[in-house]
């Protein structure tokens, strides 16, 4: 179910909070996603791969307060590097910009935050499998998820689903410099749980992508997240 904006009661002592989206070619998707950004949302700032179409003159036209940075390494970590380099807020939020991340769900991550948790990741299966996902990748995402049960004595459903929430203090505890092109999620999560940081998971929906094609080939990002969890598990602090 869509939360609305009306449906979210604010309290008074709110941080401030950053909602990082990265983009390469979604002049399609953005519509959905920036339009649907909460009002608590201090910054919104848009970190993008040089797009070849309109992304960034769309956005700016949806929302001109938008801070727009162009990244100059490649992949999403190397995007996310900037962007958490760049955030103000004491809360920061990423989400996807294809539509897939629901914007109006943010309180879902941002409300934890505030209960004291220090990173909250979502889940496309908390609540069941996501409509329309490949078997191959619902396999995929349930193998990565019970090795690293596992292997962090955790109870997770999903290691990357797009959606996170972090305090600034946590992050800044987690070497978020060194994120990998596709493994930045794990990453986080991981280096959260073996610093004892409080880790909490929350379901959100995963509608798919409103318009284009992912940049993500499945199998080879797959692998590389499955390593990352093995790695990071034996890695010296």
């Amino acid at each position: 179910m869509r939360i609305s904006q009306a449906d979210t009661k604010l309290p008074d002592n709110l941080p401030s909070v950053s909602a990082i989206i990265c983009t390469l070619n979604e002049e399609g998707s953005l519509p959905a996603t920036l339009t649907r950004i909460l009002p608590f949302v201090s910054e919104v700032i848009l970190i993008d791969g040089n797009s070849s179409d309109r992304t960034v003159e769309v956005a700016r036209e949806l929302r001109p307060d938008l801070r727009v940075y162009l990244q100059r390494g490649r992949g999403k970590g190397d995007a996310l590097r900037l962007g958490f380099a760049q955030a103000k807020g004491e809360f920061i939020v990423t989400l996807d910009a294809d539509g897939a991340t629901d914007p109006a769900e943010m309180w879902r991550f941002v409300s934890p935050l505030l209960a004291g948790w220090d990173l909250v990741k979502g889940s496309r299966f908390h609540d069941g499998d996501p409509h329309g996902m490949a078997k191959h990748r619902i396999f995929g995402n349930w193998l990565l998820a019970t090795i690293g049960n596992v292997l962090y004595s955790v109870s997770f459903s999903d290691m990357c689903s797009g959606y996170l929430g972090v305090t600034r203090s946590a992050l800044d505890q987690l070497n978020w410099e060194s994120l990998g092109p596709y493994d930045y999620e794990v990453v986080l999560i991981c280096r959260a749980i073996r610093r004892g940081l409080r880790v909490k998971e929350v379901g959100h929906v995963d509608s798919g992508r409103d318009a284009g094609q992912s940049k993500m080939a499945s199998w080879h990002t797959g692998w590389n997240q499955m390593k990352t969890i093995l790695r990071e598990r034996f890695r010296r602090r």
